[in-house]
């Protein structure tokens, strides 16, 4: 075991809530200390999110300590041992040390101890497994440090054994190296995930969607896909032709126009040409509602341009909202071979920026005073009209609205 001197910012450890929690549960025998995430996302000067906490406390007593203290304890996870506790609206979860007897995929039974080495023994990545005292000591067991300072994502003992206990870890392997690497991936852990790829098909859409979906707004993303696309893991997930290269660029346009890295606007560049790509995409990720229709949004890029005039932009504006406006002209900016600094085509991308689509000023009461009757005559003349108010840009003046009003309900009338 290695341990180092005391984190020198540990804010997050030292103060608040969490501060608060390891105080009653590290005493009287036992002990606990703030694991994985929290701890390796501090050692690489990164925000520091959800913090969990490991103890030799077994469930009932954690629990027994929670209402003591007046905070709210939840069983969330009883049969490993762990135990959410909520203190001022902040969740931790509290998780007994363990060490996994038997594994059936993401199940185990478990049995409880106080060994540090056995239950970081049991964890999926050296830089996972590291642990802190409440004072802010590091320890570490298996050389999480080493590959801390290395820039490494590495399994924690035998790559294919760590894999076969949960054949998630392949795209978490991914997903932490473009996070939290440098350089290419650790050769035996490639080579593990390599072997195991065919049992990508047995995971479940939802918790693929949920590695892929964090892998694509890494800081390594685009180079991490690619070592997926050579491997022939990221066909297998995506079930389709990834565009790594219409990725990587529209990435470079999101940094260019400052915006936040998008993971369904990345999706959509990595894996859409079609509308059919996006349906696939859709059912084999099960992708929320909301996401596939931002995915579905993205057909018709190609007919994307810049242009002289700025009516086409507003009516793709008006028609598909500010969000998948800005996906759909980043997907055809990304392939095209302006670069991230053509100014025409980040005046289109920020238009919704300078320029609010107007509501519709006209409504069924404006036909039927005008003698259009109600039925489908009417329901004519409103998207008629509406037709003819967005190919004139979108005038709000009351003459010209009154006359494409007028010009709708007489076309109407010709027309039966």
């Amino acid at each position: 075991m290695t341990a180092r001197p005391p984190l020198a910012e540990a804010a997050w450890l030292k103060h608040g809530a969490v501060t608060r929690l390891l105080a009653v549960l590290d005493r009287d025998g036992e002990e606990a200390r703030a694991v994985g995430g929290a701890v390796r996302n501090a050692l690489l000067h990164l925000p520091v999110g959800e913090i969990d906490v490991a103890t030799t406390a077994l469930p009932q007593e954690v629990t027994r300590r929670v209402a003591a203290a007046g905070w709210k304890a939840a069983p969330t996870g009883i049969a490993h041992g762990t135990v959410t506790v909520v203190i001022d609206s902040q969740p931790f979860e509290v998780t007994t040390l363990r060490q996994d007897v038997e594994t059936f995929g993401r199940k185990a039974r478990v049995k409880f101890g106080r060994d540090w080495l056995a239950d970081a023994q049991r964890r999926d990545f050296t830089i996972n497994a590291l642990s802190a005292s409440p004072a802010g000591e590091v320890f570490d067991y298996v050389g999480g440090l080493d590959d801390i300072a290395a820039r490494r994502v590495r399994f924690i003992g035998d790559p294919g054994q760590r894999i076969a206990e949960d054949y998630l870890r392949i795209l978490r392997f991914f997903r932490f190296h473009a996070h939290f690497a440098a350089g290419a991936p650790d050769a035996a852990g490639l080579a593990a995930c390599i072997r195991a790829r065919a049992a990508l098909a047995l995971l479940s859409r939802e918790r693929v969607r949920m590695e892929l979906v964090k892998l694509v707004v890494a800081p390594q993303a685009a180079s991490t896909l690619w070592v997926m696309v050579e491997t022939g893991i990221l066909g297998m997930v995506l079930g389709g032709v990834p565009y790594v290269a219409s990725f990587e660029r529209l990435a470079e346009r999101e940094a260019a126009l400052g915006l936040e890295p998008d993971p369904v606007r990345r999706l959509g560049a990595l894996g859409v040409m079609v509308r059919e790509d996006a349906e696939r995409l859709a059912g084999r990720l099960r992708l929320f509602n909301a996401e596939a229709e931002r995915l579905f949004a993205l057909d018709g890029w190609w007919r994307v341009a810049p242009s002289a005039s700025e009516q086409p932009a507003h009516a793709l504006l008006y028609q598909l909202g500010p969000q998948s406006f800005v996906d759909r002209v980043l997907l055809a900016w990304s392939r095209e071979p302006a670069d991230a600094a053509d100014n025409d085509w980040r005046a289109l991308a920020t238009l919704p920026q300078r320029w609010t689509a107007p509501i519709f000023p006209l409504k069924a009461a404006d036909f039927t005073r005008r003698g259009v009757p109600k039925g489908p005559a009417l329901g004519a003349a409103l998207r008629a009209a509406e037709a003819a108010w967005i190919a004139v840009d979108f005038p709000m003046a009351g003459n010209a609205v009154e006359g494409i009003a007028d010009r709708a309900a007489r076309g109407v009338e010709m027309g039966t």
